[in-house]
């Protein structure tokens, strides 16, 4: 059987980024381009449009509730997640959906540490955050992994089993350890990281961006494993 690949890109004030991405997804093996428009006030949307992409609406401010809004309008059989700032590179994308089509793999993750880190794509902090999880990851559910971008892959059916509920920038964390606890196949693959083209980072250009990201992947990674541990002793 034939996958199909639908590629779901939440975006949010990325007017001077979206055409582009949008133009070097389309030039990438897959089937459909998903822009979710997270709130823009800005020309994101109808840009996204122009290039090809067909444009989703969710107005609720959330990384999960745009990844969500995308997911419920996707039909591809494998849903790859892009950021929309252009920071990664769509010319990669076939490392991250090749390992789902040999059946090696549900979960692919883009591995930032395992590639290339341009200079000035990931402050310090950010990289310390990033470690510090990873870390937790491999000590609470058994999972080496090395990084936890957004830039992913993942069997569709997989996904809509996990029963998806972080609407903010815990929804990548919550899709790994809930994969993990479902013993899923999980591997990394190296992908490269730059800064953005153009705008400002919603995460790590701003303190607050950092520190708010950083406490909801922290607490949903805790969360999770000490709620599992709980369950399992009152059983």
């Amino acid at each position: 059987m034939t996958l199909t690949v639908t590629v779901i890109i939440p975006a949010l004030n990325e007017a001077g980024n979206i055409a582009d991405l949008v133009a070097a997804v389309l030039a990438q093996p897959v089937d459909q381009v998903i822009v979710v428009d997270n709130g823009s006030t800005d020309d994101t949307a109808p840009r996204a449009g122009a290039a090809g992409a067909l444009v989703v609406t969710e107005p609720r401010r959330g990384y999960g509730y745009a990844c969500a809004a995308g997911v419920a309008r996707a039909s591809g059989d494998i849903l790859v997640f892009l950021d929309g700032d252009f920071s990664f590179a769509p010319a990669e994308m076939p490392r991250l959906i090749e390992p789902i089509l040999r059946g090696e793999a549900e979960l692919v993750l883009g591995s930032r540490t395992r590639g290339i880190i341009l200079p000035g794509a990931m402050p310090p902090h950010q990289r310390f955050g990033n470690r510090l999880t990873a870390w937790l990851m491999g000590l609470l559910y058994g999972v080496a992994v090395t990084d936890l971008g957004p830039y992913r892959a993942v069997r569709r059916e997989l996904l809509l089993s996990l029963g998806m509920a972080e609407m903010t920038y815990g929804w990548p964390t919550e899709m790994m350890v809930k994969a993990a606890r479902r013993h899923a196949a999980i591997v990394e693959v190296p992908v490269s990281y730059a800064p953005r083209r153009a705008g400002k980072s919603k995460v790590s250009g701003t303190l607050r961006g950092s520190l708010l990201a950083g406490w909801y992947i922290l607490g949903v990674t805790l969360r999770y494993a000490f709620a599992h541990s709980a369950a399992q002793k009152s059983a």
